[in-house]
């Protein structure tokens, strides 16, 4: 839970935070009209940091930091042959070394999608109180209006299962690598690439059961 989530609130407060701030400043900009309410850039981004970023934009690239640190581990692992000395001691070797990655990982995911929505809506104040791009009145009234409370938790469900997705697709690569060094690189480049992928397909139809 420390390596894999703890270590990872860092990058999910700070991309959060600018992405929030961002989209605020896109939807103010470029898409609010005279014929629009003021409020209607809270709004966006609020149903854009609930829906789709601090979960599925957000497990894509913990996918990348955690994913390939899991298989990276457990590549070399096997390839100095750590994982041999397990299975001669008579460990399960994938109890003791994938099982509390998945967990740790599914337990932690739902707090940095907290975290993650959070800091976007704490960026978007950012661009109201110091580039006043848009008043924090405005910002606010956006920000409760029609606030549907099955948005957040349709985001934590999605990313519990990206948790799984990430943690036990990494391990397989990780677990099964076979030659050197050169082998630990690829699986771990492969794990981003699969659960990465893995994550689109699974959020399609996740969004579509859940919605």
């Amino acid at each position: 839970m420390a390596q894999l989530g703890v270590n990872s609130i860092g990058i999910v407060l700070l991309i959060s935070f600018f992405i929030g701030a961002v989209i605020c400043i896109q939807i103010k900009l470029n898409i609010q009209s005279a014929w629009m309410p003021h409020w209607v850039s809270g709004y966006v981004t609020r149903e854009i940091m609930l829906l789709e970023f601090s979960s599925s934009i957000m497990c894509l690239i913990l996918s990348g930091k955690v994913g390939s640190n899991i298989a990276s581990e457990l590549g070399t692992m096997r390839t100095t042959q750590q994982i041999d000395a397990l299975e001669i001691m008579g460990i399960n070797s994938a109890s003791f070394l994938i099982l509390p990655k998945i967990l740790g990982l599914m337990t932690m995911i739902p707090f940095l999608v907290i975290f993650s929505t959070a800091s976007g809506i704490i960026g978007a104040y950012a661009t109201a109180y110091i580039g006043h791009i848009i008043t924090a009145t405005d910002l606010t009234s956006g920000m409760l209006y029609e606030f549907n409370q099955w948005f957040f938790w349709m985001g934590v469900i999605k990313s519990i299962f990206f948790a799984f997705i990430i943690a036990s697709v990494s391990s397989y690569y990780g677990y099964t690598v076979e030659g050197g060094s050169i082998n630990v690189g690829k699986a771990s480049t492969n794990a981003v690439v699969s659960s990465s992928m893995l994550i689109l397909f699974s959020d399609l139809f996740l969004t579509q059961m859940l919605s």
